[in-house]
């Protein structure tokens, strides 16, 4: 069966038919993978590196051919597309300098005491070695950078595992110049084919034949709770479990101090207004609580300014417009709950308009799981509280987010101490005077947090220490020095940090 992307501003059908991938697609897939596994598990970290540098080169080579496709799949505008190809492409060279350096394999080493007493202590060392074949699902709000050539695969590649990527089908064509270009570099740096596989499909199918073969050793996958949620349910259901690496969004609350609304209420609604509508809202960073003080009315009447001047902009697909609209309707007809402005929509068949509801601290907590639900797109729920003192009872409800923000001045800040501890119990990022969107790519970057906005709360999906994520620790007892991996021997000759018989060396 065939299939087709949707232009969502005109709602036009694009050139291009697509095949659905059948469990036999699937499977031959996961077996190029498996077969391929050995070979890059034999690499060095600097062939690794070449690799990806050279995936680099060929997806630049077609630049302008993907960002045509993916403008037209997803209305996103230049600037956004051109962004996120930068970061897609960035992500190969960020992470084969990682792989270069092979720091990311957290080297440790135990000398031998052959005359310890009452037992000799046995040399140990220990490393992270790639865990083999991984799937990987493209997200659909981010058809470059968490994607095809995302930082799922690019984190995976780095870490020496062979993917298979179940490309999204919102965005088929994109993935599919993605991957061609992909392919042409594993081929060009003299990695077999089955480093990189891509299938594609509408329905739960393929992606569930991903998750249950026998070859696929991990899954990543950046999407919604439910969906995230039914993959790492057939993960743990396998003869042989796995790991299900999924973030499956977040409502990021945020927590403006009195004293900051005093000095500039007008910047802050400006502040808060961009960061709902970045990307018309289709960020799992996107803002989708803020909680107020008593002294917030000059803020919201800037902010329910803004938000009625608005034309929204299309959103991914048509599942995605109508979620947004059922999820409004429904937080809107909530006691209590007010819609305190709601933008236009022109210019666009599939889109959302940015809205705002507003509701009280008695009725958000007389309501609170339903209010806390995200609704993907230019949306927040704004709670108006007595006092700043009540916020330390409200995050103690929270359950996991990826991020959330305090704003205030530093006196404030430094007075609201204990409110830093709570966001620390369930987010993977704090920000301080800032929002959520925006996400700086780094070694520090933790994007991640409790369940439910991922399955796992020790690991990050973006920035480098994602490839963590894909090794498995392994130990080498007794080895002579020529047999143990270059990370591990004695001579240090990859120039590594490693912990040396407790301290950490070069």
């Amino acid at each position: 069966m065939n299939f087709t992307t949707i232009n969502p501003i005109s709602n036009e059908s694009l050139p291009g038919d697509f095949c659905e991938s059948t469990a036999v697609d699937v499977s031959q897939a996961c077996a190029l993978a498996a077969e391929a596994a050995p070979f890059l598990r034999g690499k060095s970290g600097a062939e690794i590196a070449t690799l990806l540098e050279t995936i680099a080169t060929q997806l630049t080579a077609v630049r302008d051919e993907i960002l045509a496709r993916v403008q037209a799949e997803t209305g996103y505008p230049d600037g956004r597309v051109q962004g996120e190809f930068g970061r897609m492409v960035g992500g190969f060279g960020a992470f084969g300098q990682v792989a270069r350096d092979s720091s990311w394999v957290e080297a440790t080493i135990d000398h031998a005491e052959p005359d310890r007493a009452p037992v000799p202590k046995p040399d140990l060392r220990k490393m992270l070695i790639p865990i083999g074949p991984v799937g990987i699902f493209g997200a659909s709000n981010f058809p470059l950078a968490l994607s095809a050539g995302g930082s799922d695969v690019t984190s995976a590649l780095a870490a020496g595992c062979p993917v298979v990527v179940k490309g999204h089908p919102s965005h088929a064509g994109t993935c599919a110049l993605i991957a061609k270009a992909i392919q042409a570099g594993v081929a060009e740096a003299g990695f077999p084919e089955g480093t990189y596989q891509i299938v594609q499909g509408q329905g739960h199918e393929v992606g569930g034949a991903i998750v249950q073969h026998p070859e696929i050793t991990a899954v990543g996958f950046t999407g919604s709770l439910k969906g995230g949620r039914a993959l790492f349910d057939l993960a743990a259901q396998r003869e042989v479990p796995i790991p299900l690496y999924a973030e499956m969004g977040s409502v990021n609350p945020q927590f403006v101090l009195p004293q900051l609304l005093d000095a500039d209420s007008e910047k802050f609604a400006e502040g808060f207004f961009g960061s709902i509508t970045l990307g018309n809202g289709q960020f799992c960073t996107c803002p989708g609580i803020l909680f107020v003080p008593a002294n917030s009315d000059v803020m919201l009447s800037k902010l329910a300014e803004l938000v009625s001047a608005s034309t929204g902009q299309p959103v991914l697909n048509k599942e995605t417009a109508s979620g947004f609209t059922s999820g409004i309707s429904h937080l809107s007809s909530l006691p209590g709950v007010e819609v305190l402005a709601a933008g236009s929509l022109e210019g666009s068949a599939i889109g959302a308009p940015a809205t705002v509801l507003k509701v009280s601290l008695a009725d958000f907590l007389a309501n609170r799981e339903a209010l806390s639900e995200e609704v993907f797109g230019p949306s927040a729920v704004i709670v108006v509280c007595p006092s700043a003192s009540d916020y330390q009872e409200v995050a103690e409800g929270f359950c996991g987010q990826l991020g959330a923000s305090i704003h205030g001045t530093e006196a404030e800040l430094l007075e609201n101490g204990d409110l830093i501890y709570q966001l620390e119990r369930f987010t993977g990022r704090v920000v301080i005077n800032a929002f959520p969107t925006g996400l700086e790519v780094c070694h520090s970057l933790v994007h991640g947090g409790p369940y439910p906005a991922t399955t796992h709360s020790h690991f990050t999906s973006v920035g480098q220490s994602a490839m963590t994520r894909w090794g498995r620790a392994m130990s080498y007892q007794g080895f002579p020095d020529s047999l143990l991996p270059a990370a591990l021997q004695e001579s240090n000759p990859l120039g590594i940090a490693r912990r040396v018989d407790g301290t950490i060396t070069l």
